[in-house]
C-alpha cells in the first residue's frame, strides 16, 4: 500500500509539474498576445500628439530665434552705424543717400577728435574713477553681502528692501543734497569726491548682486571649515571668496561700466577741464548753436565704447558663470 501510494503521489507530482511546465508557455503566449496590441496602442497614442506637437515646437523655436535676431539687430544697429560714421569723410556725412559702408574710408575724424578735445586725459580720468570705484565697491559689498545672506533677521530684510528701493530714486532728487554735502567736505571739483559718489551709487547694486551669489554657496562648506577650526574671517577669505570669484568679476564689471558711462554726476561735480571725464568731454563736440561735428563726435564716441566691449569679450566666461551662480539658490 505504501509503495502504491508513493507511486500515485509521484505520478500526481509529475502531472502537476508537467502541467506547470505546459502551463508556462500558455501564460507567456497569453501575455504576448495581450501585450502586443497594448504596445501598439500605446505607441499610437503617444505618436499621435507628437505629430501635432512637432510643427508647433518648430514654429515656437522659429519665433524665438526670430525674436532673438531682432533683438540683436536692435542692439547692433547703433554700434554699426557709429562705426560706419566714424570712418566717413565730410562729403559722405552730408549726403542725402547715406550708405552703410564708407566709399572712401578715412581716419581724419579720429585726428580731428584728438586735436579738438583732450580725449586722452578725459579717458584717463574716466578709467581712474571707474576702476577705483569698482574696486572699493567690491571690497565693501562682499562682507556686507555675506552678512545679509547668512544672518537673516528683520534688520537684514529691511536693509535688503532699502537697497532695492534706493535704486528707484532718480538722480535729480539726490544731486542737490549730494552737492551740498561734498561742498561742505570741500570735495567739489575733485576726483576723490567723484569716486566717493560712484562708490555710494554703485554699492546698492553690487550688494544686491553679491547677496544672491553668497546664497548660492552651500553652508556645508563653511560648517566643514568651522569644524576644522577656521574662524569666520578665515572661512570668508579661504572658502567662500574663491567660490565667489565669478560673481565678483561680474559685479565689478557692471560697476566699472556704470562709472565709465556716467555723465550726470561728472557734469555737476567737476568744473575743471583737466578733471572732466570722457562722457562730459563728448558734449564739447556740439557747437554753440547745437550743431554737432558729426565725424569727430562719432570717432570719439567709438573710442569711448571700445573699453566696455573689450572687457565683455575678455571676461565673457566669468560673467556668464557669475550670473548663473547668482541665479541658483541652495
Amino acid at each position: 500500500m505504501s509503495a502504491g501510494k508513493r507511486t500515485g503521489d509521484s505520478r500526481r507530482g509529475d502531472t502537476r509539474r508537467g502541467g506547470g511546465r505546459r502551463g508556462t508557455p500558455r501564460r507567456h503566449a497569453t501575455l504576448r498576445r495581450t501585450a502586443t496590441p497594448r504596445r501598439h496602442a500605446t505607441q499610437r497614442r503617444t505618436a499621435t500628439p507628437r505629430r501635432h506637437a512637432t510643427p508647433r515646437r518648430a514654429a515656437t523655436r522659429a519665433g524665438q530665434y526670430a525674436a532673438l535676431l531682432g533683438y540683436l539687430a536692435f542692439l547692433a544697429f547703433p554700434f554699426l552705424w557709429l562705426l560706419s560714421t566714424a570712418f566717413k569723410p565730410p562729403r559722405e556725412l552730408g549726403s542725402m543717400h547715406p550708405t552703410w559702408i564708407p566709399e572712401a574710408p578715412t581716419l581724419e575724424n579720429f585726428r580731428q577728435a584728438f586735436a579738438q578735445q583732450p580725449l586722452s586725459g578725459a579717458a584717463g580720468n574716466s578709467l581712474l574713477a571707474a576702476a577705483v570705484s569698482a574696486l572699493l565697491a567690491i571690497l565693501l559689498a562682499t562682507p556686507m553681502a555675506y552678512a545679509l545672506a547668512r544672518f537673516r533677521n528683520r534688520l537684514s530684510r529691511a536693509a535688503t528692501g532699502w537697497v532695492v528701493i534706493s535704486q528707484a530714486f532718480p538722480l535729480v532728487l539726490v544731486i542737490i543734497p549730494l552737492f551740498l554735502i561734498l561742498k561742505g567736505l570741500r570735495l567739489v571739483d575733485s576726483r576723490i569726491g567723484l569716486i566717493m559718489v560712484y562708490v555710494v551709487w554703485s554699492l546698492p547694486f553690487a550688494l544686491w548682486m553679491l547677496t544672491g551669489y553668497v546664497r548660492s554657496v552651500p553652508r556645508e562648506l563653511e560648517e566643514a571649515a568651522a569644524v576644522d577650526g577656521a574662524g569666520r574671517f578665515r572661512t570668508l577669505v579661504s572658502v567662500t571668496a574663491p567660490l565667489l570669484v565669478p560673481g565678483i568679476v561680474a559685479t565689478a564689471l557692471f560697476a566699472f561700466i556704470t562709472a565709465w558711462n556716467e555723465f550726470f554726476f561728472a557734469l555737476v561735480l567737476l568744473k575743471s577741464p583737466e578733471k572732466q571725464t570722457l562722457p562730459v568731454v563728448l558734449t564739447h563736440f556740439l557747437g554753440a548753436e547745437g550743431v554737432a561735428d558729426l565725424g569727430p563726435l562719432a570717432a570719439a564716441a567709438l573710442l569711448a565704447t571700445l573699453p566696455s566691449l573689450l572687457l565683455f569679450a575678455v571676461i565673457q566666461r566669468r560673467i556668464t558663470g557669475g550670473m548663473l551662480a547668482g541665479a541658483v539658490k541652495n
